[in-house]
């Protein structure tokens, strides 16, 4: 299977007033075609900067990083960021913050303009590409967020705490209907989150990182018995609860 991601011995500095704080050491590991992978970690040990720099947002103190063999240099219409926050635009319709993306890269036409509106019908906004982002819920709003990112076709997606501003039942219905689409549309994901159940039912494989400066305390191939696999029935599980203990202990800084 092809290799998406590659990041090797990647680490990361900050230099500031106060001197140098490494927030990542020396970290190694691969992300392969159609993978969907969990970072957690305990607060502060750099998951968002492995992101930036994964994005190309930020440049590695030492290390390479590849996407599809190529060394990330900088930004990339290749891959899909979607954070904490939807970002959208107020004053814009939904229909006209999904095809923003197009405009900026100046790939808007007719073609991708239809590409757009099938992605809207086909999960469930269609309906609503007139209206503005406040007249939705949180949950849909995150929806028309991730369709937006789908719109430039990126080869992979990277999910910063997506879902943490959500409650919790919006959380667990949302959660489950991205990784729907993801799945559906068969991109390569990585989902930095806090919250190891949704980690566990959402991924393929969860690396466990450690304090700052992060490194790979762990890696966690996740298989799970149950039918109709979904982040929702895969909590009922019964290797749930191990995965979910083991990987509670190992981030619990006083064991």
């Amino acid at each position: 299977m092809e290799k998406i991601v590659e990041m090797q011995n990647v680490s990361m500095n900050y230099h500031s007033l106060g001197g140098e704080t490494q927030a990542i050491k020396s970290l190694s590991f691969d992300i392969l075609d159609g993978e969907f992978v969990s970072i957690v970690g305990p607060s502060g040990c750099g998951k968002s900067t492995l992101l930036s720099l994964i994005s190309g947002i930020l440049k590695p103190s030492k290390g390479r990083i590849l996407i599809k063999n190529e060394e990330v240099k900088g930004p990339s219409k290749n891959i899909g960021y979607m954070l904490q926050k939807d970002h959208l635009f107020e004053w814009r319709t939904i229909i006209k913050n999904v095809i923003i993306g197009l405009e900026i890269q100046g790939t808007l036409n007719k073609e991708t303009y239809k590409s757009a509106e099938k992605l809207l019908k086909e999960y469930g906004l269609y309906e609503f590409k007139n209206y503005y982002p406040k007249q939705l819920s949180g949950g849909m709003r995150q929806r028309a967020a991730l369709i937006r990112t789908l719109t430039a076709n990126p080869d992979l997606l990277l999910l910063d705490e997506p879902f943490s501003a959500l409650d919790y039942q919006t959380r667990l219905a949302i959660s489950e209907e991205i990784w729907l689409i993801i799945k559906k549309e068969k991109k390569t994901a990585i989902l930095v989150t806090h919250d190891i159940s949704e980690a566990i039912s959402m991924s393929d494989r969860v690396i466990v990182l450690t304090k700052r400066p992060a490194e790979i305390k762990s890696v966690y191939d996740i298989v799970l018995t149950c039918e109709n696999k979904t982040p929702i029935t895969c909590r009922e599980a019964p290797e749930f609860r191990y995965y979910f203990n083991s990987i509670w202990k190992e981030l619990d800084v006083h064991v």
